[in-house]
C-alpha cells in the first residue's frame, strides 16, 4: 500500500484515477473517469473503471490502482458475494480478511469503493471496510477533489445522486491532472 500512496510522487508510476461514489435519497451512484497515465504520459483516455458485479448487477465497484490487481480483487469480490447472497458487508470484511493474510493477495495495489442499494464501503489492503457516514466515497488520485466537491453539492436539494456524482467528477477533471472528462456512471 506504501507504493499506492507514494503513486503521485513516483514519476514512472501509473496514474488516472478517480473513482466517485454518492448516495442520496435512497440512489447510489459510483462515477469513474477514463483516465490511465504513466508518468507524464496519458495510456488511454477510455478506461472502464466502474462496473456492476454479483448476482443480476445489484453490486457496483469501482477500483483504483494497478488494473490486474484491481481485476483480481474484483474477481475475489464476486466469489465472496457469491458465497454470502445481499450480504455485501460481510464480503467486503471475508475479501478484506483474505487481502490483508493471504501473500498474493498482500502484494495486491489498488483501492476499491463498493455500495448496492443500502451500504457503501472502501475496502483497503490494510484490512479496513470503511463505510462513510455522509453515503460518499472518493478513492484514487483525485478522489478528495471528487470528494469535496460531492460533499458541497450535497447542499444542492434538487440534486440526484447522479447529478453530483457528474458534476463533481467533471470539478475533479478540472483540477487533477490524472483525472478526465470521459466519466463512466452506474446507478442503482
Amino acid at each position: 500500500m506504501q507504493n499506492l500512496m507514494n503513486a503521485a510522487a513516483d514519476p514512472i508510476g501509473w496514474h488516472g484515477t478517480t473513482i466517485l461514489c454518492v448516495r442520496r435519497d435512497g440512489n447510489v451512484t459510483m462515477a469513474g473517469d477514463g483516465q490511465v497515465s504513466m508518468g507524464q504520459t496519458i495510456v488511454k483516455g477510455n478506461a472502464r473503471k466502474v462496473r456492476r458485479i454479483g448476482a443480476g448487477g445489484t453490486v457496483i465497484a469501482g477500483f483504483a490502482g494497478a488494473t490486474a490487481d484491481a481485476f483480481t480483487l474484483l474477481e475475489r469480490l464476486e466469489t465472496k458475494l457469491e458465497r454470502y447472497p445481499n450480504q455485501l458487508e460481510r464480503a467486503c470484511v471475508e475479501l478484506a480478511k483474505d487481502w490483508r493474510t493471504d501473500r498474493y493477495l498482500r502484494r495486491l495495489e489498488a483501492l476499491m469503493a463498493v455500495a448496492d442499494k443500502d451500504r457503501s464501503f472502501t475496502l483497503t489492503g490494510n484490512g479496513d471496510v470503511l463505510e462513510p457516514e455522509d453515503g460518499v466515497i472518493g478513492i484514487g488520485s483525485g478522489g478528495n477533489y471528487a470528494l469535496a466537491a460531492a460533499r458541497a453539492l450535497l447542499s444542492v436539494p434538487d440534486l440526484t445522486a447522479e447529478e453530483i456524482a457528474r458534476r463533481a467528477m467533471k470539478i475533479a477533471a478540472g483540477i487533477c491532472v490524472y483525472t478526465n472528462g470521459n466519466t463512466i456512471v452506474e446507478s442503482i
